[in-house]
């Protein structure tokens, strides 16, 4: 069973909740996201207090496995993303 929220619909329901037009909605999402990817990329960590926390993360180098072959290989360090739920988040999905 998939049930998921595409785009479309996400932007349909903020438009709808907040009594704005589905093009305002589509506008306030992608700010978000660019609000969100700048300060991540600049090693910013964005709260939004009840919802969610992400930050960036440093991962180190690393030895891994090619599932293919079987063969080690060397997985050089980066960055990930570190997602949290905040309170609110977690007592609806309780529910």
């Amino acid at each position: 069973m998939d049930m998921s929220v595409n785009r479309t619909q996400l932007v349909a329901a903020i438009a709808d909740k907040a009594n704005i037009t589905k093009v305002q909605a589509d506008a306030a999402l992608v700010a978000f996201q660019e609000v969100l990817t700048e300060s991540l990329a600049a090693g910013e960590t964005v709260k939004v207090t009840g919802l969610f926390s992400v930050e960036r993360v440093e991962r180190a180098a690393r030895t891994g496995r090619n599932p293919q072959t079987g063969e080690q290989i060397q997985i050089p360090a980066g960055f990930g993303v570190k997602i949290s739920a905040g309170s609110t988040l977690k007592k609806a999905v309780a529910k």
